[in-house]
């Protein structure tokens, strides 16, 4: 059993950067979030300053319900840039989908702040 999960490993870690980038976007595209997830983090590790890999992990972790994970992945792209509005709005559904809306809510209207979007600024949503 442990062989096999070597070999799952090997599969999912196999190639460049590069290639291991567009498989894990081609599982995502497939909404297989989990397998995503897998070179997805391993991606991040190697270089956590990049934000692409780390949004499209956050989003895997998002969609797979590992909402703890997903939060921490979009605090960290948050920690480096501030104003990536995608992340705002991400973290701000993070929060709410996990009930924490008055958390929520200041990462919602700087997402819509950072976008243009002043209709929802002004009446709440």
């Amino acid at each position: 059993m442990n062989v096999q999960v070597n070999l799952n490993d090997a599969y999912y870690q196999q190639g460049s950067e590069a290639e291991r980038w567009d498989r894990a976007r081609l599982f995502f595209d497939s909404k297989e979030y989990d397998k995503a997830a897998r070179i997805l983090r391993v991606l991040v590790d190697e270089s956590p300053r990049l934000t692409a890999p780390r949004l499209l992990l956050a989003r895997s972790y998002y969609h797979s319900a590992q909402l703890s994970r997903a939060e921490s992945e979009l605090r960290a792209v948050l920690a480096d840039c501030p104003v990536e509005h995608y992340a705002q709005l991400m973290l701000g559904r993070t929060l709410e989908r996990q009930g924490r809306h008055a958390e929520a809510a200041p990462y919602l209207r700087t997402a819509a702040a950072l976008s243009g979007d002043f209709a929802s600024l002004e009446t709440g949503d």
